[in-house]
């Protein structure tokens, strides 16, 4: 009888001590986020699995065109997944031609899927200068992307930021680390 006992009470230790270090892999380490929609694409696509990584910006600030994972304040337990253009302080504008300007100066980036068309310029029309916290995000596809040109998103605050795309893991035959830069 000792014996079972005994066997229970180690079992339960054991899934006790699983769920316990899950729990802070998910909170502090990373977590599973899934793509929905085509807003970065071609970057990623509808239905991409991956892992949020929560620890880099512990340890330094979000950089220009980092993914980053941050949660949708008019719903709950929705991300949006967007790519970082403007930074602390900065003032992000954009032009009738697409043209992306920072601090007056045009933006050279790769990641855009097309130019931005003169009815999705949004908010940044006008010049939009950046709090010391603030970030301002776009889509890949910028046609195709709620992002920080309404006022739904805005400004996303540095508070907000629950980690930075790291890895897809779904697709398999796309798996692989995410480039950022």
């Amino acid at each position: 009888m000792k014996k079972i006992l005994r066997e229970i009470l180690s079992t339960g230790l054991y899934l006790l001590s699983v769920l316990c270090l899950t729990y802070l892999v998910i909170a502090f380490v990373g977590q599973r986020t899934e793509v929905n929609g085509a807003s970065m694409e071609p970057t990623l696509s509808d239905q991409d699995n991956l892992i949020v990584d929560k620890i880099t910006y512990r340890f330094r600030e979000p950089e220009r065109f980092d993914i980053i994972v941050f949660p949708f304040k008019y719903q709950e337990k929705t991300y949006y997944i967007k790519r970082i253009i403007g930074l602390p302080g900065e003032t992000v504008q954009i032009d009738e031609e697409g043209r992306i300007y920072i601090n007056g100066e045009v933006l050279y980036e790769t990641y855009g899927r097309e130019v931005i068309r003169p009815e999705n310029i949004g908010l940044a029309r006008d010049p939009i200068t950046l709090g010391e916290d603030e970030y301002f995000v776009l889509g890949d596809n910028r046609n195709n992307s709620t992002d920080s040109r309404v006022e739904q998103v805005g400004n996303i605050k540095r508070d907000d930021i629950i980690g930075r795309a790291w890895i897809r893991i779904w697709p398999l035959d796309k798996f692989g680390i995410l480039k950022h830069q």
